[in-house]
C-alpha cells in the first residue's frame, strides 16, 4: 500500500511506534538501588551486569541535571520478586567498573495504615532526599519513639542500609541520630524508615545536623596514640640521659676491677725482688 495513490492522493504506510515520552509504569515492580557506582558506569553497563538474575522492566543511573554526570548510583527494576531478591543477595559488593557496589531493595517502606496514611505526608522519594542536604552529611534524625529507644534498637532498625559509624539515643526526649559511613547509606535509611512502626510508634526521619562532635571519639583515640608515643620518646630520652654516666661509671669500675686482678694473679715479670 505504501506509495500507492487513493483518491489521488499518495497514501504513506509504516510500522507503528510507542510514543517515547509515553512512560512504562513500574510502580508495582520490584525496585533494586544500586550504590557506589564509579563515574564511567551508564545505565546499559548496570543494565547488562543485573540482567542475568531475571527480566527488568527499567534500569538507569541518576545523573546531576546541571552538569549531566553520574551521581554514583542508579535503580533497576525487575518483574519478579524473586529475581529482585537474588540480584540484591549475589550483586552485593561485586565489582562493577572499578568500584564495589552496593545492592538494596530501593524502598522497604511498608503500605502503612489508613489512619497513618491521612496525617502524614507522601512518601519519601530517593532522589530527592539524598540532595537536601550536602555529600558530607551522614547523620539521620529519627523521631517519635516515646517508649523502647535503645541504641540497640536504632541498630537493628537502621543497619541494613549501611555500616554506622555513631549512634546516640535520647530516650526521655524520644529520639536518635544515626551516623552512616557514606551520604547515600543515610539518605536510603530515611526514605525506608521515614513513615514506619517502630515499638508501636509511627517515626519521622530526617537528616541531622553534624554536630561539632560527631566523630570526636576517633579523633580523642588518635590524638591520644600520637600523645603516648610522644611521651613514650622522651621518656627514652630522660632515661638514656639519667643512666649514662651510670653505666660510664660501671664501666670505668669494672676497669679497675680486672687492672686488679691481672696485677694481683700476673705480677709483671720486671717486678721480682732479690735477696
Amino acid at each position: 500500500m505504501n506509495g500507492r495513490k487513493i483518491l489521488g492522493k499518495e497514501v504513506k504506510v509504516n510500522w507503528a511506534t510507542t510514543p517515547s515520552s509515553q512512560k512504562k509504569d513500574t510502580s508495582n515492580h520490584f525496585h533494586v538501588f544500586v550504590g557506589d557506582l564509579s563515574p564511567e558506569i551508564t545505565t546499559e553497563d548496570i543494565k547488562a551486569a543485573f540482567a542475568p538474575f531475571g527480566k527488568i522492566s527499567d534500569a538507569r543511573v541518576v545523573k546531576d541535571m546541571t552538569t549531566g554526570k553520574s551521581k554514583g548510583y542508579g535503580f533497576v527494576s525487575f518483574y519478579n520478586k524473586l529475581d529482585a531478591e537474588n540480584a540484591i543477595v549475589h550483586m552485593g559488593g561485586q565489582w562493577l567498573g572499578g568500584r564495589q557496589i552496593r545492592t538494596n531493595w530501593a524502598t522497604r517502606k511498608p503500605p502503612a495504615p489508613k489512619s497513618v496514611q491521612d496525617n502524614s505526608s507522601k512518601q519519601l522519594r530517593f532522589e530527592d532526599v539524598v540532595n537536601q542536604s550536602s555529600p558530607q552529611n551522614c547523620t539521620v534524625y529519627c523521631g517519635g519513639i516515646q517508649s523502647g529507644l535503645s541504641e540497640h534498637l536504632m541498630r537493628q532498625t537502621f543497619s541494613p542500609f549501611g555500616q554506622i559509624m555513631e549512634i546516640r539515643v535520647f530516650p526521655e526526649k524520644g529520639y536518635s541520630f544515626i551516623r552512616f559511613s557514606t551520604h547515600e547509606s543515610a539518605a536510603h535509611a530515611i526514605v525506608s524508615v521515614n513513615g514506619t512502626t517502630i515499638e508501636s510508634h509511627v517515626v519521622k526521619c530526617y537528616w541531622g545536623k553534624e554536630s561539632p562532635d560527631m566523630g570526636k571519639n576517633v579523633q580523642q583515640v588518635m590524638e591520644g596514640v600520637v600523645l603516648l608515643y610522644q611521651q613514650k620518646l622522651l621518656y627514652n630520652n630522660i632515661l638514656s640521659l639519667s643512666l649514662t654516666p651510670y653505666f660510664m661509671a660501671e664501666k670505668r669500675s669494672e676497669k679497675k676491677v680486672w687492672n686488679f686482678f691481672f696485677f694481683f694473679f700476673f705480677p709483671p715479670t720486671f717486678c721480682s725482688f732479690t735477696s
